[in-house]
C-alpha cells in the first residue's frame, strides 16, 4: 500500500527514526511493499518488525548498539534523538538524582561489558524506581536471554513511536 505515502523518500524520512538511527529497516518495509494496513500503527509496526526480524543478527545487534543508555551521558549532554529525549524525560530520567545518576552509570558499565551491546527498556509510563530494578534483574540474564529481551524491547519502543505518530 505504498499510495498511503507519496513517496519512498518521503516514507523514510517519517519513519526511518522509528527503529533508532536504522532507516534501512523502513527501506526494507517500503521495498517489500506495504500491507494495505500500513496507514495505522499495529499495521505499520507488523511491516517493520518483519523487516527487523528477517535481518541478520549482525544486523538487529547494529539497531540495539544505535540506542543510547538509559540516563547516560548522552541524556545529560542532550544529544539524544527528539524521540528518546521525549522518553527518557516521560519516565523522569532527566531528573534523577545523583545517586540515581550513579547507579544507573555503574548498570550501563556493567550491562554494556556483560552483553555488548546497551541496556534497552520501553520506559514510557515506567518510573525510575521500576526501571533500576528491571535494569538490576536482566543485568543477571545470559546472552541469549538479553539479546531476545532487548530485542523485543526495540519492537515495544518502535510501536509507542508509531502511536504518536498514526492512529
Amino acid at each position: 500500500m505504498t499510495g498511503f505515502f507519496e513517496t519512498r523518500d518521503a516514507f523514510i524520512a517519517r519513519f526511518g527514526g522509528v527503529f533508532e538511527h536504522s532507516p534501512w529497516i523502513a527501506e526494507a518495509a517500503w521495498d517489500a511493499g506495504l500491507p494495505t494496513n500500513a496507514g495505522t500503527a499495529d499495521g505499520l509496526h507488523a511491516a517493520l518488525v518483519t523487516q527487523f526480524r528477517a535481518a541478520s543478527r549482525e544486523k538487529r545487534l547494529g539497531v540495539l548498539l544505535a540506542h543510547p543508555d538509559l540516563a547516560g551521558r548522552l541524556a545529560v549532554g542532550g544529544e539524544l534523538t527528539a524521540d528518546s529525549t521525549a522518553e527518557q524525560a516521560s519516565a523522569g530520567l532527566d531528573k534523577c538524582t545523583p545517586q540515581e545518576y550513579a547507579r544507573f552509570q555503574e548498570l550501563n558499565d556493567a550491562y554494556k561489558a556483560r552483553f555488548g551491546f546497551p541496556f534497552i527498556l520501553a520506559v514510557r509510563g515506567l518510573t525510575r524506581a521500576a526501571i533500576l530494578a528491571n535494569f538490576e534483574a536482566r543485568v543477571g540474564n545470559d546472552t541469549e536471554t538479553e539479546f531476545t529481551t532487548a530485542t523485543a524491547q526495540v519492537e515495544r519502543i518502535a510501536l509507542l513511536r508509531l502511536k504518536e505518530m498514526l492512529p
